[in-house]
């Protein structure tokens, strides 16, 4: 079972004990935290919309590193002004626990009236 989970600006697809690289977060190592809302689950079916309403997702927080170093330069040509700098993204690593979805109960109905009709 997979979801697709919104994170910060960003789309992720996650499933059970994976790993996960998010923007940093002000919680401890070891915290539980929610990601909210989620976009799709898929399971025996294909969940989407209003029928995940009371989907959840939730993962530990592992621990905090940083990214790799981005260096940027400029400089004009024919005189001495260059100018250096350089800048390192905090990520924190989440370990995804759980993935619960509940059917909404407008999904339950249609399946049980389409087999009763049948």
């Amino acid at each position: 079972m997979y979801a697709v989970i919104r994170v910060g600006t960003s789309q992720e697809r996650v499933t059970e004990g994976q790993l996960v690289r998010v923007d940093k977060r002000a919680e401890e190592n070891g915290a539980v935290i929610e990601f909210e809302p989620v976009l799709l689950v898929d399971g025996d079916s294909v969940l989407a919309g209003p029928a995940l309403e009371g989907a959840k997702v939730t993962g530990t927080i592992v621990g905090v590193q940083s990214g790799p170093k981005i260096r940027a330069l400029t400089y004009k040509a024919k005189s001495i002004q260059r100018k250096r700098w350089g800048h390192r993204q905090w990520y924190t690593t989440v370990e995804i626990n759980k993935i619960a979805a509940k059917p909404a109960k407008a999904a339950k109905t249609a399946k049980v009236a389409a087999a009763t009709e049948a």
